[in-house]
């Protein structure tokens, strides 16, 4: 088995994978809004590099994604240069589960993300994602929360 990550930019093979990132992980079929803005989103941060997109290939079939949000932050003690990575969109189509396709996508996300410089690097997972990131040196982080408007 011949596993091979590769970068994408191509705005519509980033729409393609979103669209069944979207429906895969989420459960909903992407409204027509959402895709506008993942569109826009594209646009703008594929063509300033803050956002890294990657394709896993298995023997010549599209198998998995991942992606890397680049942001910067105050340099702090734990983080000196301020860089950070933001880990998103890691999937792998369910007939390529269980080969170590997902391993390898964060993997490449991670070695991405030190090239350039990122002193954090972080993601969110599902209860089912849990063991791959912690095989892969990530660990829980107990000291964040999160904003949940309730005029919603």
């Amino acid at each position: 088995m011949t596993i091979t990550i590769r970068q994408i930019t191509s705005v519509p093979t980033l729409m393609y994978w979103r669209a069944e990132v979207i429906g895969n992980v989420f459960g909903v079929e992407p409204s027509r809004r959402l895709l506008v803005a993942n569109r826009r989103y594209y646009r703008s941060h594929i063509a300033d590099n803050t956002h890294l997109a990657f394709v896993a290939d298995c023997d010549g079939e599209d198998a998995g994604c991942g992606a890397l949000c680049l942001t910067d932050e105050l340099p702090s003690p734990d983080n000196p240069t301020g860089r950070c990575a933001y880990l998103m969109n890691i999937y792998v189509r369910e007939p390529f589960r269980g080969r170590g396709i997902a391993h390898r996508i964060v993997r490449r996300l991670v070695e991405e993300a030190r090239k350039r410089e990122c002193g954090k690097i972080y993601l969110e997972t599902a209860v089912e994602g849990k063991s791959l990131y912690l095989s892969s040196g990530f660990g829980e982080m107990s000291d964040m929360m999160k904003h949940y408007d309730s005029e919603s």
